[in-house]
């Protein structure tokens, strides 16, 4: 009899007993006799039989398993906290089960089958405020936002501390004598885009500038949005001297939009992004940036689940993880 072939009743019937007194033998869960507990585990040694640490843990209430739920699974960046999570949670002993979800109905049905279907014991949500899918979150079931940190409710979150990345980075740009700068953000409904915005204005206004409304564009973290507000700028008229962008794609698409305008970086015109994307150092000119450790946000948020999950009523956590300057060529003096 293969491995595979073996089951519960064929160890049951091996040792003369009920496959629910094999049960508890495997799982500990009540009272068999010394005899009996001996017959069983020979029979199970007899015929190789290796019990299902699924079927184990679900007996007990428990799965094993955590689940990771994104807008999608192949952002790098979203890629690199999965990633993170992953690695801390099998240090433990429990499997991620990643899912994307591009909207709040799809991310919805996923909330139904892994939560309330019990397939998880715990959740890290990435960006859970791209849409209203926050608001399908069950109540009194461990949670962690990752990336985003907390609204008005109170739950454990792990992000960037994008109010202070992105002051670091509007300062480098200050302090090499930029006083024309333009700003190309993210999605300004994401949490995110609104700090590093917040971030942008104090460095702004700690060296006595003014924001101009007319020098700060709207993108949505792609690289053809980057590209097209560079060219927008151009047409507006004189172009700033230095840009920030939110992320290093809007930066890239900055860089190719520069390079099409005939301009020389950094010479006539500085760039620093966020997130030092491993492609960042091979861009033409390589890309000051800020980098974020993506994995520690992921190895952070899943020990927050752990937490989460084993102590249920110890405090909530709201992480911020700084952000360090990487120095690259696509910024020079003023």
């Amino acid at each position: 009899m293969t491995r595979s072939r073996v089951t519960i009743r064929d160890v049951a019937a091996q040792a003369g007993v009920s496959h629910q007194t094999v049960s508890r033998v495997i799982n500990g869960t009540d009272y068999v006799t010394p005899e009996t507990t001996a017959r069983v585990r020979q029979a199970i040694a007899d015929l190789d039989y290796q019990p299902n640490a699924i079927a184990r843990s679900m007996a007990r209430g428990r799965t094993g398993m955590l689940g990771c739920i994104a807008p999608n699974l192949t952002d790098y960046t979203f890629a690199s906290i999965i990633d993170g999570a992953d690695t801390e949670m099998r240090r433990h002993g429990y499997f991620l089960l990643s899912a994307s979800a591009e909207d709040g109905a799809t991310f919805a049905t996923l909330i139904d089958e892994l939560v309330n279907g019990r397939r998880v014991e715990g959740l890290i949500v990435i960006n859970p405020y791209a849409d209203d899918r926050h608001t399908h979150l069950p109540a009194n079931f461990p949670v962690v936002f990752a990336g985003a940190r907390p609204r008005e409710e109170l739950t454990y979150s792990v992000a960037l501390d994008d109010v202070a990345a992105a002051r670091q980075a509007t300062q480098h740009l200050l302090e090499l004598g930029h006083r024309h700068l333009a700003h190309i953000t993210g999605p300004l409904a994401e949490d995110c885009s609104q700090d590093r915005r917040q971030g942008f204005h104090q460095a702004l206004q700690a060296a006595n500038l003014t924001p101009d409304p007319a020098l700060e564009i709207e993108g949505d973290w792609s690289a053809q949005s980057g590209y097209q507000a560079l060219q927008q700028l151009a047409q507006q008229g004189p172009l700033p001297t230095a840009i920030f962008a939110q992320n290093d794609q809007m930066a890239a698409g900055v860089l190719r939009a520069a390079r099409d305008l005939g301009l020389t970086l950094p010479d006539q015109l500085s760039v620093i992004g966020v997130d030092d994307i491993p492609m960042a150092a091979y861009f033409s000119p390589p890309l000051t940036t800020m980098r974020q450790d993506f994995e520690a946000i992921g190895h952070e948020a899943a020990r927050l689940l752990l937490t989460a999950i084993d102590k249920p009523d110890a405090p909530q956590q709201q992480l911020l993880l700084s952000a360090d300057l990487v120095l690259r060529r696509s910024t020079g003096p003023s």
